[in-house]
């Protein structure tokens, strides 16, 4: 009896964490659904892909909400276990919008060859079924993310919602530049899979665990009794700018331009926010492994306490994040093809995020997911009115193509110009309050000067965000524009609408909208080792007064017999 009550104990968490899951589950059946009705030979069939993505989106979002409420949140034994109802109710919300977006414009000349009678139903030619199943294969790995419990799943994760999106950029226009964009966008992908598995590697190697709550209290209980060691640390750092590939943050970010220039405007929407998330949630769950109190520094004959990460990780973040918000404006500002600054805007947009991540979990993780959501529509308005315009068979793709588009289509013209605006950061709009909840919750957190930076390069990003209001708005035809038209398809006019118009709507929900952000990472706040000891003696802390630095007592560390102190000296000994 006494076994078979330890296994039914044992078997709860996994009970749970399959449970957290079934979101997932649903949206793994949905592409072989979708895939399969790709092949038909039916053309109102084909035609419902689109459609049945959807509601298979609309469906994660309604068992999100089921499970999410169950016994299963608390029994997961996750580090940050009401992170996943958050982010993957908001990453289906937008993938639906995507996925208006997309609508028809995969096979399109394809299909209106098929119905002409110009050329025969071939499946080996068909890739609608196939674009939509690594559609939601890409989402579904992103929310998994969400609920890794240890460092395979977490790397797994953050593989799954990648390697779709390669074959999604080779296949979203047909043409060779997309095939090379798809091309670049794998190897320095292939690169980033690397780096960020040898760091986990030697995550491993210092503190023999893969499980992420076990790898927290040993990391715990090494910062309470001398500091991380340096494997980890230097393993933490790999695995950041390893994932810094999914934020499009330096050192990784050579590839947007090219990809979103050479992927069409459906999917590169889906780049500009999907694989964001990703490395939103990976950057939130690895970081909180290493903890946000307890460290220290020497400063000459004196141990001081530290508020936040490890130095060395926390000033390797701070680099980047300025780096990335500085070369992204930058770059943005040296453009005349939309899509390419669209791709240094995103690289601008990750620097923000990144601000966020370092002001940690009591306020920033809050006001990141926050600024994830207005981004999301943002971006989704943008790219949809792209979307819904094409001339001469071809994409839009410059300035001048969208040159006095208020004479024409004054509603795509109005609801690009919203977007931009509020990307800017200009009240009342939901880019404003975005951005002040990131820049807030960074000065909270002592980061003065990084919100100084911040707040600059905002001021050098509205110079080319208000192009994209000038130019269609108080620009006048010309013979190029002329030839511009809308695309057959009013999905993609719709998404840009409805997004467009909550740009507008959404402050009216703020205090919901924060209060469900806040509420997702109330376990990052309070994620503590179970077991805590006294309190080692106080130091001073830079930047506020005083600190307790709580020693952690481990199963991992050794004998319990041991107090604290000599458990987490012997754990270091033993390393």
């Amino acid at each position: 009896m006494d076994s078979m009550a330890s296994l039914t104990l044992a078997a709860a968490p996994m009970t749970a964490k399959l449970t957290l899951i079934a979101p997932e589950i649903l949206l793994f059946i949905g592409s072989v659904v979708v895939a399969v009705l790709g092949l038909s030979r039916t053309p109102s069939i084909r035609r419902s892909v689109p459609f049945v993505t959807a509601l298979f989106l609309v469906g994660s979002i309604a068992v999100t909400a089921f499970v999410y409420r169950s016994s299963a949140v608390a029994e997961s034994g996750l580090l940050m276990p009401m992170l996943g109802g958050f982010a993957k109710a908001l990453i289906a919300s937008i993938a639906v919008f995507l996925v208006m977006v997309a609508g028809a414009s995969i096979d399109r000349k394809l299909e209106e060859a098929f119905d002409s009678g110009r050329a025969a139903f071939d499946p080996i030619r068909v890739m609608r079924g196939e674009f939509f199943a690594f559609f939601l294969l890409a989402v579904a790995g992103t929310m998994l993310i969400a609920n890794a419990s240890d460092l395979i799943w977490l790397f797994l994760a953050l593989e799954l919602a990648s390697l779709p999106t390669y074959v999604m950029v080779a296949v979203s226009r047909g043409t060779r530049r997309a095939q090379e964009a798809a091309v670049k966008y794998f190897f320095l992908g292939a690169l980033s899979a690397a780096t960020v598995l040898y760091g986990f590697s030697l995550l491993y190697g210092a503190t023999g665990t893969l499980e992420l709550v076990a790898m927290r209290d040993t990391l715990a209980a090494y910062a309470a009794t001398g500091g991380v060691p340096t494997l980890a640390i230097i393993g933490g750092v790999l695995a950041v700018l390893g994932i810094a590939f999914k934020l499009a943050a330096v050192p990784m970010h050579f590839y947007a331009p090219d990809v979103y220039e050479g992927a069409g405007a459906a999917t590169t929407a889906f780049l500009g926010f999907i694989p964001k998330v990703a490395g939103v949630l990976a950057l939130m769950v690895l970081l909180t492994v290493f903890g946000w109190t307890g460290h220290t520094v020497r400063d000459g004959e004196q141990i001081v306490a530290l508020t936040g990460l490890p130095l060395p990780l926390s000033a390797v973040l701070w680099m980047v994040a300025v780096l990335t918000m500085t070369l992204g404006n930058i770059g943005a500002l040296l453009q005349r093809n939309v899509k390419r600054m669209l791709a240094y805007s995103s690289i601008a947009q990750s620097g923000y995020l990144l601000v966020g991540i370092i002001a940690g979990p009591e306020a920033g993780f809050d006001a990141v997911l926050f600024y994830l959501i207005g981004y999301g529509v943002m971006n989704t308005a943008i790219f949809a009115v792209l979307a819904s315009l094409e001339r001469n068979g071809e994409e839009v793709e410059t300035l001048e193509d969208l040159s006095g588009l208020r004479t024409r289509h004054p509603v795509l013209a109005w609801m690009l110009a919203i977007s931009a605006i509020s990307l800017i950061g200009i009240p009342p709009l939901v880019g404003f309050f975005g951005k002040l909840a990131i820049f807030s919750a960074a000065f909270e957190a002592g980061q003065t000067q990084l919100v100084i930076i911040a707040a600059v390069n905002s001021a050098i990003g509205a110079f080319y965000y208000l192009q994209l209001v000038a130019v269609p708005m108080l620009g006048q035809p010309n013979a190029r524009t002329d030839s511009v038209q809308l695309v057959p398809s009013s999905w993609p006019r719709l998404a840009a609408v409805v997004c467009g118009l909550g740009v507008l709507a959404m402050p009216f929900g703020l205090k919901y909208l924060v209060s469900a952000a806040a509420s997702s990472t109330e376990a990052a706040t309070g994620a503590k080792p179970s077991a805590a000891k006294e309190p080692l003696s106080e130091a001073p802390v830079l930047g506020s007064p005083m600190i307790d630095s709580p020693m952690i007592d481990s199963p991992m560390l050794g004998s319990p017999m041991l107090d604290p102190n000599e458990q987490g000296l012997a754990a270091a000994q033993s390393s």
